[in-house]
């Protein structure tokens, strides 16, 4: 049997050979307290429940789901991806090109305002994190313009972390987010939401699985409904979100 075996109370209970300091690592980066400023964007929901897009449980999951399977995997995951490689090889010029193709991504200013304004937040932490080796990516923390997907990349090659977790990670950061912000706007009680998170992560094997078979050519997405709810946000009357 694979791992390691305690005896507790005559029981023998196999122990999987995680390491518990990499765990704790990718929950600190994935955290709701990590101070990026996630909380602070909708990603468009909010306009979407005010247009009555996004009403209940069930059309707040499709929204999500939707996300995740048709936007993140095909942008920020497939990046990821890549962002990873060009760490490992210390490519700094496809390093550069991914970044830049991140940012050109999102479809309006206020998806361009979030992903750069969680970015220059992650950056800040980072230098100023106690044991983080933040003078060994210098190269590209200094760059301009820093989408987020990049600092997070930066984050969890830094903290150690395999790809695989890194995706993972990720995808959670934006599931807690979106269910979040839905438990204040449609509004969702706690235990809807957390059936929610209980279902949507129930994907991300799949999701972080067809994101890692995208080829170059393949790179990019586009959702109009997203983009229009995340332009016409600017515009809405009432905001709990930045817009």
């Amino acid at each position: 049997m694979e791992g390691i075996l305690i005896a507790i109370m005559q029981k023998v209970i196999p122990i999987s050979p995680v390491n518990p300091l990499k765990l704790n690592r990718l929950l600190q980066l994935c955290s709701a307290n990590l101070p990026v400023g996630g909380f602070s964007f909708s990603q468009g929901l909010e306009y979407a429940v005010e247009k009555a897009w996004v009403n209940d449980v069930v059309s707040t999951e499709s929204w999500i789901h939707l996300n995740l399977s048709q936007a993140l995997v095909f942008t920020d995951l497939a990046i990821l991806k890549r962002l990873y490689a060009a760490l490992i090889d210390n490519q700094h010029d496809a390093f550069t090109n991914w970044n830049q193709q991140l940012i050109a991504s999102r479809e309006s200013f206020e998806l361009h305002m979030a992903d750069l304004a969680m970015g220059k937040a992650l950056v800040r932490l980072l230098t100023q994190l106690e044991g983080f080796d933040a003078a060994r990516y210098d190269n590209v923390l200094q760059l301009k313009e820093l989408s987020f997907v990049s600092a997070f990349a930066i984050a969890a090659y830094g903290f150690d972390l395999d790809l695989l977790s890194a995706q993972s990670g990720f995808c959670w950061t934006y599931i807690d987010n979106q269910v979040a912000a839905a438990t204040k706007l449609v509004p969702l009680g706690q235990t809807q939401a957390q059936n929610l998170l209980f279902s949507l992560t129930e994907s991300v094997p799949e999701i972080v699985h067809k994101a890692n078979q995208i080829g170059d050519h393949e790179v990019g997405a586009s959702l109009p409904h997203l983009a229009m709810a995340s332009a016409w946000h600017e515009g809405q009357y009432t905001r709990l979100f930045r817009s």
